[in-house]
This record gives structure tokens, sequence and C-alpha cells, in this order.
């Protein structure tokens, strides 16, 4: 595994408003389409659990937006040779909507697949996208196979904490402190401080869940368009 800070993660989306760490690796799908990340701050390890989600109304953006990506993957596997893994971390899709080009991110996977060796792996940033970039073995063909998860969010915004709750069943009996990142893609945020049930519902749920069966209280953050909100703290942060 490589340390991604050096590779700039800490300037992503992702983690933009997050502590800062010394270090961060990234350790794949922890259950379903949660991502699990190890880091390291102050020599204190740190679990951080993603889950990236739009709304079901808007998941025809993400849809679009993935095509384009994996027009520009397919492309870019007709000029390198081997076998790669890109495994798609975090973009800003508010943003690439206006200014993605996908034939700048196929010039940037073939350039970096020159340069890559069987077992290799690169952090990749292109605008607002950061990937995983992998060479698995050498061949005198080429294949790249494009790894990226969203939830699509079908209940009503009211339900947040049922997001919440699939974050938090995955620490329960952790051992280290854990940060856990709901990252949510849609224009309009399902985070709503007006929705005076989704609103209760949050507040039953952490009086109820957080302190009482968790050794170590994770740091939970809700993040969209708006800002970053901790839900513990009550603290937001644009």
């Amino acid at each position: 595994m490589i340390d991604l800070i050096d590779g700039g993660i800490q300037n992503s989306n992702l983690f933009l408003h997050m502590p800062l760490f010394d270090e961060v690796y990234y350790e794949g799908y922890h259950e379903g389409k949660i991502r699990k990340y190890r880091a390291i701050r102050e020599d204190q390890k740190c679990d951080i659990l993603v889950l990236n989600v739009i709304r079901k109304s808007e998941d025809i953006i993400w849809d679009s937006l993935e095509d384009l990506l994996k027009r520009s993957v397919s492309e870019a596997a007709f000029s390198v040779h081997g076998v790669y893994i890109f495994d798609l971390l975090t973009m800003d899709i508010h943003k690439e909507l206006k200014t993605y080009n996908h034939n700048e991110l196929k010039t940037l996977l073939i350039n970096i697949a020159l340069k890559l060796k069987p077992g290799e792996q690169k952090l990749i940033k292109y605008s607002s996208v950061y990937g995983l970039f992998q060479k698995t073995v050498h061949e005198s063909w080429g294949k790249i196979a494009f790894k990226t998860s969203v939830e699509v969010f079908k209940d009503k915004s009211s339900y947040l904490d049922l997001l919440i709750k699939q974050l938090l069943k995955n620490v329960e009996f952790a051992h280290d402190p854990a940060i856990l990142l709901l990252n949510d893609l849609s224009q309009t945020p399902i985070f709503d401080p007006k929705d005076d049930e989704q609103q209760e519902r949050l507040k039953k749920f952490i009086e109820k869940k957080i302190p009482t069966s968790i050794e170590f209280p994770p740091e939970v953050y809700i993040q969209d368009k708006n800002g970053v909100r901790e839900l513990l703290s009550g603290d937001v942060i644009v």
C-alpha cells in the first residue's frame, strides 16, 4: 500500500475538511459499498469508513459521469500493455459535470501506465478525480478494470439515520478510534436542518446508540455541497 498523503489525497473533496493526518492508506472495500482507509495522526491509528451516496431522483447524474469515466478508461486500454485496475476514490460531480474532458483522463492513464511495473500502484489526480491506478501483470495487450461505488439512497430524506446506522454497525466493536464519513453527492443534499422528522430521528439515534455501545465513540461526518458537519459535536465546517 502507498501513502496517499504523498499523492495529495488530503486536498481531495473527500478529505479536505477532515482532520489533518500524517499518513493515509487505502484498504479497499470494507462491506458492500463502504470503503475503508487507515490513517495515522500523532502516532495514533484511526479507521476511516466512507460511503458515497446520491439521491435516487438524481442517480442519472452519476450514471452520466460514470459513463464518461468508463469511456476514458476503455479507450486508454487500447494503448497500454498489461492488466490494470483503476479504482475511483472520489470526484466532485458538480464540478465535473461542467468541466470533465474524457480525453485528458485517457491520456493521463496512458502516460502513467507506461511507467508502472507489475505490482506497482499510483494515486492519480485529474481535476477533482482521485483514483488508485495499479498494474497487475504485463501482457502484449491491454486491459483496465474500472472500479467505483456510489450508494443510491432510495428512502425519503427523513430516514437519513439509516445511512448513519449502516456505517456505525462496522465500528461497534472497534479497538481503534474511527471516523465515519457520509459523502453526499446529491445536488439537493439529503441532510436538511429544516426537516423536523429527520433531525429528530438523528437525535434519537445518536442518543440511543453511540454513548452506550461503543468503546471508542467515532467522529461522524456528513459532507455535501453545503459543507461538512460533525453529528456528535454539532460542529459545522464550511
